[in-house]
């Protein structure tokens, strides 16, 4: 339980550097809800005042005093009083609201704009372990969720406590017995809350939890879509959505209707209160020692005790639901980041495209998956890896980029260790083209021009023409200016290769990384953009990573891995001479094209 709290407490630390900028317009909130919580206090003790006042001239008349009248000046002057009361409630009201929206809104878009940053300093590690579904629910989602607690719970509590002050003083004032029974609604209500709470806050957190998992599946089912209908697997896709969605349902329920209870049990609380106040007050009234009027206000005052009370009750399901989401980002904010640079970091200088990796180890878990790897590559080599699915062909690339650290060993480029250097520099060198394409919402030309911003026309036109891209671009709609939808369906998928292509010959890196890169590329195309990368490889040192083995005879080094280890190296010619793994690799794929 402590534990608990404490963690609790560390989330609240953490959201008050986006809170503070905005502390004033907190305050102002905070000052116009003491207005308010005043005038609250004051408009039953007023209303007392037209009841007692009416209440006396009756009598007076009844018992036939000489002047009696019903003073209508003395009610007038009272409900006036009200009146201004009642105005300057609900100014101060509207002002408070105002101001702590305000508060909230630039807050959570600072908390925004910290988890946007925080995404950009993560390592590759964080991804590969957490779908990115559930990602995107602590970004949008939670964040939601401690806005609307912000926003709408904050002022209530206030609120809440301040009444509560205000109508225990007054009801003291009016007598001090009747105060102390009514005054038993606060701790019994406590202790109900804290029942409620302990038991609900669990479900609470297994809701948020869940809304992430199910975001997370949404999301994997929307992206194999495709595929779901290829396989006949609608019904499977559709139980298994279920499956999420009933869990999902099951916490809910759960967790809403232990918060719930707490209202009602409140409200019974209060009740019993309210009938023992009554009969305690009739009682002073019937032997004078209590106005009929200040009877009618302790009541009020009662419920002005419930009001609160039952309205944090009502919220104490969105209350824990921000905390569980609070919980959520906080554990995400608190995510190591990437291994910070060295400092201070060594330059990089002018890139000549000389890499060698020195009895490299590395494993994603426990376990390695390379081996002591060791080679050289000189400057301006065309590079193959090739092997079987898991032999550590993309591995290398994380490694060479820097997505991952090795744990032994060392990457040298031109010499240079690359955990010396910045990441920003390092990548900056590279130039890289992936089996799976990405393009963004934007005109055809924003998205060449994503690595260089400055490129002028002419050299993206000069790209897109090495890429065997430039005709295709020229029969769309608006050509370089055609607008790329935001899943980029509008445009095939081998066009999409093409452009990626174009957008990293643009760059014009140093080291070009083709990964998979003609996959997606039919036979007619393939051609063609082999001599156009072979001319744009010249050079250049480069790193191919393909399974089509014929596209890499010119390649001057072959790297063949399997599990791990380089088991084979040297070009198409000599490691087909060598009969070996690389030239059953070969004969194997060429037997399969032929049949």
């Amino acid at each position: 339980m402590k534990q608990k709290q404490n963690k609790a407490k560390g989330s609240l630390r953490l959201l008050l550097p986006y809170i503070a900028p905005c502390k004033w317009a907190f305050l102002l909130a905070v000052l116009m809800i003491l207005v308010q919580s005043v005038c609250l206090a004051i408009m039953p003790s007023v209303e007392g005042g037209i009841t007692t006042q009416l209440a006396s001239d009756l009598m007076a008349i009844t018992k036939g005093e000489a002047g009696a009248q019903i003073h209508y000046g003395i009610v007038l002057h009272i409900i006036l009083t009200l009146a201004v009361v009642f105005i300057l409630k609900t100014i101060s009201g509207i002002i408070s609201i105002v101001s702590v929206t305000d508060a909230t809104q630039n807050s959570m878009r600072s908390l925004r704009n910290a988890l946007q940053k925080k995404l950009h300093t993560l390592p590759v590690a964080y991804f590969d372990a957490h779908p990115y579904g559930d990602v995107l629910s602590r970004i949008t989602n939670d964040v939601d969720t401690i806005s609307n607690a912000l926003q709408q719970t904050l002022l209530n509590i206030i609120a809440g406590v301040l009444s509560l002050v205000l109508a225990l003083v007054m009801m003291f004032r009016i007598n001090v017995y009747m105060a102390l029974i009514g005054s038993l609604i606060i701790p019994l209500a406590l202790v109900i809350t804290a029942f409620v709470v302990r038991h609900s806050q669990k479900q609470f957190r297994l809701q948020q939890d869940a809304v992430g998992e199910l975001n997370g599946r949404v999301t994997e089912l929307y992206t194999g879509y495709n595929e779901i209908l290829l396989y006949n697997k609608q019904k499977d896709a559709v139980e298994n959505f279920k499956e999420v969605n009933a869990r999902l349902q099951h916490h809910a329920f759960r967790a809403q209707f232990l918060s719930s209870t707490m209202s009602p049990l409140i409200s019974l609380v209060t009740y019993l209160v309210i009938g023992t106040v009554a009969a305690l007050g009739c009682s002073y009234a019937l032997a004078g020692a209590l106005t009929i009027g200040s009877l009618q206000a302790f009541i009020r005052y009662i419920w002005q005790l419930n009001d609160p009370l039952s309205q944090v009750s009502q919220m104490s399901g969105q209350i824990q639901s921000a905390f569980a989401a609070l919980g959520r980002v906080t554990d995400f904010l608190n995510q190591q980041d990437e291994i910070p640079e060295q400092n201070p970091p060594t330059e990089l200088g002018t890139v000549r495209g000389e890499v060698s990796f020195q009895h490299v180890n590395f494993g994603y878990g426990e376990g390695e998956i390379i081996h002591d790897l060791s080679f050289d590559v000189k400057p301006g080599q065309m590079v193959a890896i090739v092997g079987p699915t898991g032999a550590g062909k993309t591995t290398l690339i994380n490694l060479l980029l820097r997505f991952y650290d090795v744990n032994g060993g060392q990457i040298l480029i031109d010499g240079k260790d690359i955990r010396s250097l910045r990441r920003d520099d390092l990548r900056r060198a590279f130039g890289m083209v992936l089996q799976d394409t990405w393009l963004f919402s934007g005109t055809i030309s924003e998205n060449l021009r994503y690595g260089r911003l400055n490129a002028r026309k002419d050299e993206v036109v000069a790209a897109a023409k090495s890429a065997n891209v430039h005709h295709f671009i020229r029969t769309l709609p608006d050509g370089y200016d055609m607008q790329v939808n935001e899943e980029g369906s509008n445009i095939s998928q081998g066009e999409k290769q093409l452009l990626t292509i174009a957008r990293a010959l643009l760059r014009d890196p140093e080291i070009l990384i083709l990964d998979e890169a003609t996959s997606s590329v039919d036979t007619r195309l393939e051609k063609r953009l082999q001599d156009a990368m072979h001319n744009i490889m010249k050079g250049r040192t480069s790193f191919v990573i393909a399974h089509r083995l014929s596209t890499i005879r010119s390649a001057d080094l072959i790297l063949v891995l399997k599990d791990g280890d380089i088991v084979e190296q040297g070009t198409h010619d000599s490691l087909m001479e060598q009969g070996g793994f690389y030239s059953q690799l070969y004969n194997a794929q060429f037997t399969r094209s032929a049949g």
